[in-house]
């Protein structure tokens, strides 16, 4: 960005009377509500997605009154939640009540400024990007547990000690998994691991290899499990804890609590197609880095991650809510030892010089 303002201050000779600093300030600030507005309108209209994909599912229609199809249907909803009154209870602890909801969705709302939407479509283009996504996204452990206690209510608590365990025990393998992608890319950084797989589709490093198969498989499943999507739900079960950890939140600030939830679902989306299916390239040889091209690069990107949205979409209406030592053991006694063979066995791919060829994995196997 500062490249891109540097060369803006040189062509236009009425930036130049305004001092850099204060150039750049601005320019961050409304990145930052570009970014903001972004999240806000994609995690809304990804609400609309469910509710419709569920009626499919159910036999119904779905919201289809507010807007084309019901495209605006949260723009209503938001209205709805602001007008509704703020409610703290008396017993909270005000402060630590007020600040949760703004750290659980602050992790995800910075996160998107690292996921690079197409090449050069990238506002911060870290080498350290994957490191820096999954970092922030641990951030919403400390608002859930703040949430939980601050509202002095026992089904406020008990989801809260629900969703920590559940999110710190499956950021292992969520971790791990990736980790088997950045073994065999050599780097962390987002773009760099896109552009490996550019080409052919079995350049794809979810086609690299057995053991990037699996780890894409564990990647999704704990990603879910984070996110707290049923048949991981367990944090917010309302036949056993009303809603959980925001179940004495109303208005805005629930508002606030069910966007990050879906702003989560799209990053870890987006986040599974740059690793694992290609990011921004189509499966075949195209030049997607002209200025125009790259556009089309994002429309590829958010194909895919719109069908990643619809498998979360639909097993959440197909699967029933997993027992709590059901979920435990799904994590420790299943992903987080085939997570590490998935390393493992990645890193020997490496060593050993058997990545199969320029063509990974499925080109190995027809012998090419």
């Amino acid at each position: 960005m500062q490249a891109w303002l540097d060369q803006l201050i040189r062509e236009h000779g009425w930036l130049q009377a305004v001092p850099a600093g204060l150039v750049y300030t601005i320019a961050i600030v409304l990145a930052c509500k570009l970014v903001l507005v972004f999240v806000s309108v994609i995690a809304g209209e990804t609400v609309w997605l469910e509710r419709r994909v569920a009626g499919r599912m159910q036999a119904r229609i779905g919201p289809n009154r507010v807007g084309p199809q019901g495209l605006l249907q949260f723009v209503a909803d938001g209205v709805k939640l602001l007008a509704k009154e703020d409610i703290i209870p008396a017993s909270a602890d005000k402060i630590v009540f007020l600040l949760a909801p703004i750290i659980v969705f602050a992790g995800a709302f910075v996160a998107f400024a690292v996921l690079p939407w197409g090449f050069g479509l990238v506002p911060a283009d870290m080498n350290i990007g994957l490191f820096v996504i999954l970092s922030l996204t641990s951030i919403e452990v400390v608002g859930v547990i703040m949430a939980g206690w601050a509202s002095n209510s026992k089904w406020a608590v008990l989801g809260a000690m629900r969703e920590v365990a559940q999110m710190i025990s499956y950021e292992l393998p969520l971790g791990i998994s990736a980790l088997a992608v950045v073994i065999l890319a050599g780097t962390l950084n987002l773009t760099d691991i896109v552009v490996q797989q550019e080409g052919a589709i079995w350049n794809w490093y979810v086609f690299r290899g057995p053991f990037a198969f699996i780890a894409f498989f564990i990647f999704a499943t704990a990603a879910l499990a984070s996110l707290k999507r049923a048949p991981f739900d367990l944090p917010e079960a309302e036949s056993e804890l009303v809603a959980g950890f925001h179940t004495e939140y109303t208005g805005f600030r629930f508002a606030v609590f069910f966007l990050a939830e879906y702003a989560g679902m799209i990053l870890f989306a987006v986040l599974a197609s740059v690793l694992f299916l290609g990011g921004w390239s189509p499966g075949f040889p195209v030049d997607l880095t002209g200025p125009g091209m790259r556009w089309v690069g994002f429309g590829i990107l958010f194909a895919k991650t719109l069908f990643l949205l619809f498998v979360m979409i639909w097993v959440r209406w197909s699967l029933p809510r997993f027992r709590v030592d059901r979920v435990m053991y799904l994590c420790y006694k299943v992903l987080l030892p085939a997570s590490v063979v998935c390393v493992v066995g990645a890193a020997l791919q490496v060593l050993l010089g058997a990545s199969m060829g320029d063509g990974g994995f499925a080109a190995w196997l027809m012998g090419r």
